[in-house]
């Protein structure tokens, strides 16, 4: 499956949660990520920042798409981190 991930994490655990998403999404802007992801990583992940974020304060969101196809992604301005592996 293919997901983007938002987050609005108090400053304090940030980091933390920046190292974690980078081992599984690709970095694409300022709280946000993207990429493919097998149900078992998605999993793993979820899991990790559930232990690092305080559901009281903080927010990640995820939107998740079963299929590509209909995906489109369109940069205006400068693209921070160009992502290679879209279709």
């Amino acid at each position: 499956m293919f997901i983007i991930l938002v987050y609005d994490i108090e400053e304090k655990r940030v980091a933390k949660v920046l190292k974690i998403c980078r081992k599984y999404l690709n970095w694409v802007q300022n709280s946000v990520f993207e990429g493919d992801i097998s149900k078992a990583k998605f999993f793993k992940l979820k899991t990790e920042l559930s232990k690092i974020i305080k559901k009281e304060e903080d927010s990640i969101l995820f939107y998740k798409f079963r299929t590509l196809k209909y995906y489109e992604r369109e940069v205006m301005g400068k693209e921070k981190q160009p992502v290679d592996n879209i279709l």
